[in-house]
Order: structure tokens, then C-alpha cells, then sequence
């Protein structure tokens, strides 16, 4: 049998919000990340960073706020506005996870609500 390694890999993931305000941005982003790290099996210690991304018509919270409370207290966490794009997704957040995933598991990326359409190539 041989030895289980690792290698550093990312995992993109999307959603919308329903409202600019604080609860549906945290919501969103808790469902969207809570399904990455379902769906990758994912514990906090195998994640590097995330990094946070919300279109310019969100602005009542941060994304990483969700994060946090969800317990990645010790996780790097960095948020950035999307580029306004003419025709974009509204109300979208998007992640990029940095972890450590088994050389033998394909990542599992997340794409849900209106960003659904974002990755057409991807299966649900």
C-alpha cells in the first residue's frame, strides 16, 4: 500500500445573495461554504486561506464575517470586490479555498442559486 500524500489545491465556489443586508450575505456564504467543505470533506486544519470575492451591490456585510462564525477563527480570510462587469451576476459572492486535498481526491467545486449558470461544465 502506498503512503497517502497531499497536495495544496483551490476549490471555487459561487452563490447569490438574496437582499444587501447583513443576515442574507451571511446566510449565503455560510451555505456556500458549508457545502464546499461537505462536499470536499473538508476540516479546517487542511484549509490555507480563502479568499472572498462580492459583487459592487453588496455592501452590507462582509462575506468572511460568516466564516468566522462558523469557526475559522484561524483561517486567513480576505475579501475583495468583484469587477464590475456589464451583465454579471448580481448579487453574487464567489470563494477560492486554499487546502490540502488527498493526491487521490478531485476537488469538488460549488456553484449554487444564481451563480448556478457561472459553470454550465462542472456537475451538480
Amino acid at each position: 500500500m502506498t503512503p497517502n500524500t497531499t497536495r495544496l489545491s483551490a476549490i471555487r465556489g459561487a452563490t447569490t445573495a438574496d437582499h444587501d443586508t447583513s443576515d442574507s450575505i451571511r446566510a449565503a456564504t455560510a451555505e456556500l461554504l458549508g457545502e464546499v467543505l461537505r462536499r470536499n470533506a473538508l476540516d479546517a486544519a487542511e484549509i490555507v486561506s480563502i479568499i472572498f470575492t462580492a459583487t459592487s451591490d453588496l455592501r452590507a456585510d462582509f462575506p468572511a464575517v460568516a466564516a468566522r462564525e462558523m469557526g475559522l477563527s484561524r483561517t486567513p480570510l480576505l475579501c475583495c470586490q468583484e469587477i464590475p462587469v456589464e451583465g454579471a451576476v448580481a448579487r453574487c459572492i464567489r470563494i477560492l479555498v486554499h487546502c490540502y486535498l488527498s493526491d487521490q481526491t478531485d476537488a469538488h467545486h460549488v456553484y449554487l442559486h444564481g451563480a448556478q449558470g457561472l459553470r454550465l461544465d462542472l456537475p451538480e
